[in-house]
């Protein structure tokens, strides 16, 4: 839950007033020009920063609580551009989401259970020892979401995980998406440019300006038109459409 949530980064005000709920199992488009504070709204989430008003609360908890370790998952932008000097295979990937302080200098067998089975989800069995860097920009970033679903997040944020891949593999990674919501539970927040794809996807859409200026089912998100209205955009040519109208009778 989001509640009148404003947040100031340097001296600029980049979200005012920000308020919307997401139920458990709930696949949600995040929307919106370049400088709508999508990002920063995902960082206010995570706890990375503060709200100058207002309140985030995940489970019933606030945000920073210490209750949510685990439980949510965050595929940043750059997770799936790893440096071409780091060697890492798929297995050893995903199995990072299974670290924590308290296991991570214990034999890797215990949990190699939810490594294999989040591979599975993710659909990468035939390349588990085969180096990141060799994969697709698609099957990266199904290793960096196995990654977190091999932590046991019930709540998965993305920042534009569509970037870079083909269509093939954007269309195969949203059917992914999808089929979590439905058969794992799992609770997803998405960030995308690709608005055609996240409505196509998507149970729910929120439009983020600054404020939310839309938030509902996929189908109703406006067209072209809407989003211009939403936007308060004035059509420039209407004057001379007028005039031509005119001209004609």
């Amino acid at each position: 839950m989001v509640e009148n949530l404003t947040v100031v980064r340097g001296s600029k005000k980049v979200i005012e007033d920000v308020a919307f709920t997401i139920r458990k199992g709930e696949f949600v488009g995040l929307v919106g020009p370049n400088g709508s504070g999508k990002s920063t709204l995902l960082l206010a989430i995570l706890g990375f920063l503060n709200a100058a008003n207002g309140k985030i609360e995940i489970y019933g908890e606030p945000s920073t609580s210490n209750r949510h370790l685990g439980k949510i998952g965050w595929v940043s932008q750059a997770a799936a551009s790893l440096p071409p000097n780091i060697r890492i295979t798929v297995e050893e990937l995903v199995r990072l989401g299974t670290l924590t302080r308290k296991n991570m200098f214990l034999r890797k067998g215990r949990n190699q259970e939810r490594i294999t089975e989040a591979i599975e989800m993710v659909g990468l069995e035939e390349v588990i020892h085969t180096d990141v860097a060799r994969l697709s920009g698609g099957q990266r970033q199904r290793a960096v979401i196995g990654r977190v679903l091999a932590s046991e997040a019930d709540f998965i944020l993305l920042d534009e995980p569509l970037v870079g891949i083909d269509r093939e593999s954007r269309n195969s990674l949203l059917k992914l998406l999808d089929e979590l919501c439905h058969s794992q539970g799992k609770t997803i927040l998405m960030i995308s440019h690709d608005m055609a794809a996240i409505r196509q996807t998507a149970h729910r859409m929120i439009y983020l300006e600054e404020t939310v200026k839309f938030d509902g089912p996929s189908e109703e998100f406006p067209d072209l038109e809407g989003l211009a209205n939403l936007r308060g955009i004035e059509h420039v040519h209407s004057d001379h459409v007028h005039e031509h109208d005119k001209e004609e009778e």
